[in-house]
């Protein structure tokens, strides 16, 4: 099989985006390199020329191509090179690596074709917080939960339960897997739909998580705040660091105040509390 490469160079605001679409679109990860093009993986040059006028539509990238690749099975290679990686207190290691004494608490993941794996900035600030302001006995929401990393990592850290809300179902199904597989399925719930509406009949949650987009995440604020547990903390990833100055803003109209922030790989995140 000859696999195809699509490289798409977007502004960094619409980046999380089209590479969730891509991973989506295609099953398999994207690759995120150091100039800013991600890179999605089509089986076929028919394929990656249907990828490209969906794109076109979907989401206008500022330059996309394709470009025909050596016949190798892309679909795995994109596993080289990931191996165990220590978060805070979290150990994140991928499903096909080994780790039969692994440290506790370990979180061992196949994001499959959804997204959270650890090997993102965004996830990882956010698991950074998480680690930080999470207190034994929470309640927690993960808005935007993907594979379930956040929501696994926090039963991990002895969060009573986790609730994730996703409006993908094939996300949702890897999320359940992934649940299985850490041996948390008991105390982890996964809900398919739209998180402004779920959020408030969810809650009252201590630990409330939001690990999208700038525009999601503002669009989240009141609803965050209705379903927060008095004294709770919300938690804000998927931002870019030059997107930070905004959101702050957002924040305080909101009736928020920053408690910590985390940066990585150019990724920013928030927690914050109600004033």
């Amino acid at each position: 099989m000859s696999w195809w490469a699509i490289d798409v160079r977007a502004a960094p605001e619409h980046r999380a985006a089209i590479g969730a679409w891509l991973v989506s679109r295609t099953g398999n990860a994207v690759e995120e390199r150091d100039d800013g093009v991600l890179v999605g993986f089509a089986a076929d040059e028919a394929s990656a020329d249907l990828l490209l006028g969906e794109l076109a539509r979907e989401a206008p990238p500022t330059l996309a191509g394709r470009r025909a690749l050596e016949t190798v099975d892309w679909s795995v290679r994109w596993r080289e090179g990931l191996g165990p990686r220590r978060i805070g207190r979290l150990t994140v290691a991928p499903s096909w690596t080994p780790l039969a004494d692994g440290p506790e608490p370990l979180v061992v993941l196949d994001p499959e074709s959804a997204f959270g794996s650890g090997e993102h900035g965004s996830t990882r600030t956010a698991l950074i917080l998480l680690d930080r302001h999470l207190h034994a006995g929470d309640r927690v929401l993960d808005l935007g939960s993907g594979s379930g990393i956040l929501s696994i990592a926090a039963v991990k850290l002895a969060a009573v339960r986790a609730t994730g809300i996703d409006n993908d179902p094939e996300a949702n199904a890897v999320a359940e897997r992934n649940a299985e597989r850490n041996g948390v399925a008991d105390r982890v719930v996964f809900v398919q739909g739209d998180a402004g509406a779920i959020t408030p009949l969810a809650g009252p949650a201590e630990l409330i998580c939001s690990n999208i987009l700038r525009r999601a995440n503002i669009a989240l604020l009141p609803t965050i705040a209705r379903a927060l547990a008095p004294d709770g903390r919300a938690i804000f990833a998927g931002m870019e660091l030059a997107e930070r100055p905004a959101f702050r803003a957002a924040l305080a109209r909101g009736g928020y105040v920053p408690i910590d922030e985390a940066t990585d790989a150019g990724w920013w995140g928030v927690a914050a509390q109600r004033r």
